[in-house]
Formats: C-alpha cells, structure tokens, sequence
C-alpha cells in the first residue's frame, strides 16, 4: 500500500504516468522526486513543541519560563554577554517556548532598554518567539536573512572546499527563494516575515496584510514535496491571490449593506515545517511537527490579538491536512473554519473531534485526485460518516460575480487563479460559509441564483 501511494503522489508531483514510475527502479524513481530536495532539516522545532503548547509537560514549558525571567532581570548591557556564553541557549528557548500568552506579557512588561538589546543581540530569538509582536519579528528575521545570505555570499566567494561551496549554493538558494517571496511591486497588501529558520530544509511564514488588526486571518498550509527553494514563491502567489478574492468579496458586500465597513484580511504562506519527501511521506513524524509548529503560530496569534481575536481559518492541503487535523484535535485552542483539499486523512474519527467553531469544516477533492479516498492516515474527511460539508472544485459558473469558475484537477491545481476552489476558500475565510458552492449541486444550487438578492 505504502509503495502504491508514493507512486501516486510522486506521478503528480513529477509528470511520468503511473506506468511509466512504477517501471522505474527505486532508486531511479527516488532521484527523480527528490532531486532538487534539501538534506532533511534536523534541529528545534520554530514555534514549540507538542509539550510546550499543550502544556503537556510543565518541566519543558518551566525551562523557557525560568529563562524569560533571567532575561527580564539582565541589564540590558549584558545581554548580548549572556548570549555569547550560552551558545545552545537560543536553539533551546524555541524548542521549549513557554506559553505564548506568558511570552506577550514578558515582553511587553520590559522596558525599550531590554528590547532593543535582545533585537539585537539575538535577531532570530526574537523572530521566531511566538506572543512577540509581529512587525518587532519581522523586523528580527529580515536582519538574519540577510545577514546570513551576506555571509553565505562570502563563502560562495571564498576558496572552501567543494562540499562547503556545494552546502552554501543550496542553503543560499533556499534563502533567496524567500527574499525573492517578499518583493512585491505594491505596497498593499504589505508582506512581513514572521518565521524564518535558516537551516537545513527551512522553515519560513510570510503574511500579506496585517496580522495586529486583520479582521480575518487565513493559515495556508501546504504537503509533501513543498521545499521554501522550489515552492516559496508558489505559495506566496496562493496567498496573494487568497487575499486578493477575500478583499474582492468583502467590497462587493461592503457595497451592498451600510452595516458592513473597511473589514481587512490577511493571509500567511506558511511553510512552519518539514514537508516530507519520497522517503518519509509514509510517516507521521513529519506531521507530529507540523502540528506542533501550526498549533504554536495560531496560539501565538491569539496571544498578540487580546480582546481582538480574528476569524481565523485553516486552508490545508495534502499531508499538510494531517497535520491541521492533528493539531485541531489534539490541541486546546478553536478555529472558526476549516478547508481541506487532497487530504490523507488523520487520526481524527469526525467534525466532532475538531475544534472547529460550529463545526465548519469543509472538504474538496477533485478529479483525478489519487490521495482522497485513500484514508491512509485515518478515516477520509471526504466521507459521509466523518460530516464535512462538501467545498466544490469542479468548476461552474459565479452568478454573483458574473464570471466562469475553472475546475481542478489532480493534485496539484487547487490554489489556481480562477478556479471554484479559491472562490469557495475566499468565502470560507470570511465568514461566508452560505455561500460555497458545494460538489455535485444543482445547477440552481451551484449558481447560487438565490444569493442574487443578498
């Protein structure tokens, strides 16, 4: 079963026919897949492991307490003294994050003095520490880009050996793939960094619009095969276009009732974890940690926002789905809506087992899609037993908009320009559940003729 599956994802990620891939040896078929992949990334987990959000375990959670008020109590002169002597003690601090709610009120509690010493004492601390303000994070993570692109430019230059040569060209691709996601030719919507680990694989969220104040925020969360080299740019684009249908729905209600006024949105490419390659797609480990990191990053929002909490959505696709189900089962925080597209499956029996406001889950899957159906990872949130609502991706027509909706098809084509599914996604993430249309609907009921007079 297992060699069955990775046929088939790998076919859809690669372009050979099931036939032609289920010809090829393994290692043949391996170094296809996951030739331009980067050596699996092994370190701390950005954004707090299972016992550090959950609170699972207090002695884990203690240590990042204890050391937060450590860094409370140093004058500011010597923190970047403290750091120096304690090489291990970043990597350490956000492998172990406290709380993010603790972290929001530790720093808001320190004066400027402090602040502006750990900024620059200990840039990727600060950008990565889930309850630290966000454009204080992006700020801190576009200091350790650059400078490691900087200094990975010196050993490109330099006369190291081979292997380093061959290390720092990849690593700097990777870095570049994001530098190149943060360019945009507008000012609106703005985009900041809010994750970033340098290392191995790594790991980075972009946001466009603001997450202080967004009515509505929307995690994309992607699966296996998804590199920040290859596919950061891709994701972004996904995101960019996420929010652009979002803003487009939001005015076209604004211009229909006077009690509707100036809503905002926005959305984060996240790609806070290791999506797994050929060799580890059939294991769970990869979704323990995304779990754990998408867990981290929504806790983290709700620390910063307060009184203010947005509507927050989850739009998961493929193995990153398993993930999303994961942390919405096994964690204690809620979501107001949940998308799920080309999903394995997870643990998760049911709606039920989601935290999941009003149980607002839906599921897509589209033709010639080989992982829904599969339930390889669990029961299959596309079947009637588990009570998703269905999130068409077929294609048809907007009676609202006036304009044609394109149809997905295979594994890869639901986050297209154009397409039903981004519709359905942008309406979700809004609040506007009603007015999905759903897979196999009347025509009637797909055109959605009687949102005509909303």
């Amino acid at each position: 079963m297992l060699l069955e599956l990775t046929v088939v994802l790998a076919t859809s990620v690669t372009g050979f026919s099931a036939t032609e891939v289920g010809s090829m040896p393994v290692a043949t078929f391996g170094s296809i897949v996951t030739s331009d992949a980067p050596p699996a990334f092994v370190g701390p987990i950005v954004g707090g492991g299972a016992s550090v959000v959950g609170g699972a375990n207090s002695s884990t959670a203690s240590f990042g307490a204890q050391t937060l008020s450590t860094l409370s109590r140093i004058p500011a002169d010597n923190i970047a003294q403290y750091f120096a002597a304690r090489p291990t003690a970043v990597d350490q601090l956000l492998a172990q994050q406290p709380a993010a709610q603790e972290v929001a009120l530790w720093w808001g509690d320190l004066d400027v003095a402090r602040q502006t010493a750990l900024e620059l004492a200990s840039p990727r601390l600060v950008g990565n520490l889930e309850g630290v303000p966000y454009t204080i994070r992006d700020t801190s993570n576009r200091t350790v880009l650059s400078q490691t692109i900087s200094e990975l430019n010196q050993v490109v230059s330099s006369d190291a050996g081979r292997a380093v040569q061959q290390g720092a060209h990849q690593q700097l691709n990777m870095l570049s793939s994001i530098s190149d996601a943060l360019k945009s030719d507008r000012s609106d919507p703005q985009r900041t960094l809010v994750t970033l680990d340098v290392s191995g694989q790594g790991r980075a969220a972009i946001v466009l619009g603001d997450l202080s104040d967004a009515d509505y925020v929307s995690f994309l969360v992607p699966g296996m095969f998804f590199t920040i080299e290859n596919q950061m740019s891709y994701w972004v684009d996904a995101a960019n276009e996420l929010y652009s249908q979002q803003q487009m729905w939001l005015q076209h209600f604004e211009s229909k009732s006077p009690f509707i006024r100036n809503e905002s949105v926005a959305t984060v490419a996240w790609i806070g974890y290791d999506t797994p390659n050929l060799t580890n797609v059939g294991a769970i480990d990869n979704a323990d940690q995304g779990r754990d990191s998408l867990a981290g990053a929504i806790l983290g929002l709700q620390a910063q926002r307060g009184a203010d909490q947005p509507y927050v959505s989850i739009v998961a696709h493929s193995y990153g789905s398993t993930a999303a189900l994961m942390a919405l089962s096994e964690f204690d925080f809620e979501v107001d809506a949940l998308a799920l597209v080309g999903s394995p499956g997870s643990p998760a029996q049911s709606v039920d087992d989601l935290n999941v406001r009003d149980g607002n889950v839906f599921v897509g899957e589209a033709a010639w899609d080989p992982i829904p159906n599969s339930s390889y990872f669990g029961p299959d949130p596309g079947s009637a037993s588990f009570g998703a609502k269905s999130l068409g991706v077929s294609g048809g027509f907007d009676v609202i908009m006036k304009q044609p909706l394109t149809g997905s098809v295979g594994h890869n084509e639901y986050f297209q320009p154009g397409t039903e599914a981004m519709r359905n996604f942008a309406l979700l993430c809004i609040g506007r559940s009603d007015l999905i249309i759903p897979e196999n609907a009347p025509l009637v009921e797909r055109a959605v003729a009687t949102a005509l007079q909303r």
